[in-house]
């Protein structure tokens, strides 16, 4: 079948997979969204009942709107802060049922391997470029195999989470204790509230997901009295980023650092920093997490972990596919160094296109949260300008493809150089305002001695 007379294959229904969608739709091309859950948003459902700290106008695509507004869909309240809920039945939902995206949607459809048609990894081919991506589906009547003109995977992050253990590997005992930890922001105050209410938890990792998960259980402690937190960092409170606060463009991003903060200045929350999992055992009907801090050998006792440390990209299912990655953030070597947290401590979002986007193998992208590999800093407004970029591409309108059309909100507060952990802070007179760290006062520590079993304080 003649190259362009085959479809683009979009991996992954998700707000990035089905902006891609709408952006070919708008240039003339041929998508097919295979997305491996029931419905659309598959993993956005699983956070359904997070409220996102960016507002609706940061959360839709321009030529998603323009389908959707040809239906008479009225778009919600710019300035409104959407849960991921709401971001699914108000969006999502209406907009793969638009009839441009309705027959081009495929649904418990896993996309389980990409190649090049004929050529493996390792073959070159004088035509490989030219030749059609073959991409393998699994659905509920078998594995197909369909051929695609190039391929976009927006299949996230999201089931993908980075585990507990301190080297980056699921720590000793994590798998087998499964059934008492989380990953991501667990329904504390909803579909799961018997399993925390009354009982300790212990909440790992810095960033905005762990803020969430450890201010539900606050909220829920007020409620169910017993209910213990505590709060584990891997690296010393001093060296944390709770965020710009005031000074953050996006207002709700701040104020849940700023609440957060809060909290661990108030003493509201055991706080351990640094600590780093080494193991995790059954301790009778509770959880013995034995790890380090500083050198200090401790173990922590609590009924159930939540660990929100990030994710990773997954793949297992692009084994056959020329990627170019960054061997420590997994991002293309263009973008890594955009958005290497390593490099930028404020968590920066810098606009870029199809041109950072590329890998090796002609007509391949992946867009969305997991073309930043495991950078925590992605935005939903990021993915569209991705999407918008590759339609251009892909449409031959290189002049558009090359183009940033967006505008991001600051952080309130960044720097270059990460300081060393306990560093000075990096504000200095010559520093531009609102561009710098701020100071970072001293917070409440648990000190346990060596070997002791900590639990935790009521919130």
């Amino acid at each position: 079948m003649p190259a362009d007379t085959l479809p683009i294959v979009i991996v992954g229904g998700g707000p990035v997979g089905l902006a891609a969608a709408a952006q070919l739709v708008a240039r003339g091309l041929d998508p097919l969204i295979l997305e491996a859950g029931p419905g659309v948003g598959h993993a956005v459902r699983q956070w359904g009942h997070v409220r996102m700290f960016s507002p609706w106008a940061f959360n839709t695509d321009a030529a998603a709107r323009s389908l959707l507004a040809g239906q008479g869909w009225i778009a919600p309240d710019p300035d409104e802060y959407p849960t991921g809920a709401e971001l699914v039945e108000r969006y999502l939902e209406p907009l793969a049922a638009t009839p441009a995206l309705r027959s081009r949607l495929r649904t418990s459809a896993r996309v389980t391997g990409i190649a090049r048609r004929d050529l493996g990894r390792l073959h070159d081919g004088a035509a490989r470029d030219a030749t059609p991506l073959i991409v393998h589906v699994e659905t509920t009547s078998g594995t197909e195999a369909i051929e695609a003109a190039a391929v976009i995977d927006c299949s996230g992050t999201w089931h993908a989470p980075n585990p507990a253990g301190s080297h980056g590997m699921p720590a000793p005992g994590e798998a087998a204790c499964a059934d008492r930890i989380a990953y991501g922001i667990p329904d504390v105050l909803g579909a799961q509230r018997a399993a925390y209410a009354g009982r300790t938890t212990l909440v790992v990792g810095a960033g905005h997901s762990a803020m969430n998960a450890v201010l539900d259980l606050v909220s829920l402690a007020r409620e169910a009295p017993g209910t213990r937190i505590l709060w584990a960092f891997r690296r010393p409170l001093g060296a944390v980023n709770f965020g710009g606060g005031e000074r953050d463009a996006l207002a709700a991003r701040g104020d849940l650092g700023a609440r957060a903060q809060a909290l661990v200045e108030a003493g509201a929350i055991t706080a351990l920093a640094p600590f780093l999992i080494d193991r995790i055992s059954e301790a009778g009907s509770a959880l013995a997490i034995t790890g380090r801090q500083d050198s200090c050998s401790i173990t922590v006792q609590a009924d159930r972990l939540i660990v929100a440390t990030g994710f990773r990209p997954d793949l297992s299912f692009l084994r056959e596919v020329r990627l170019g990655l960054d061997p420590a953030v997994e991002a293309t070597p263009a973008l890594a160094p955009l958005i290497d947290p390593n490099k930028h401590s404020c968590g920066t979002v810098r606009p870029h296109g199809e041109a950072e986007l590329r890998h090796p193998e002609a007509g391949f992208w992946i867009a969305g949260m997991k073309s930043y590999g495991r950078a925590p800093t992605f935005l939903l407004a990021t993915g569209h300008e991705q999407a918008r970029s590759i339609a251009a591409f892909l449409a031959g309108d290189m002049e558009a493809a090359r183009r940033v059309e967006l505008v991001l909100p600051e952080t309130g507060v960044c720097s270059t150089d990460r300081p060393a952990a306990g560093a000075a802070a990096c504000c200095t007179p010559a520093t531009p305002q609102g561009a710098c760290c701020p100071p970072k006062p001293a917070l409440p520590v648990a000190a346990p001695c060596c070997g002791t079993a900590v639990a935790g304080t009521p919130a």
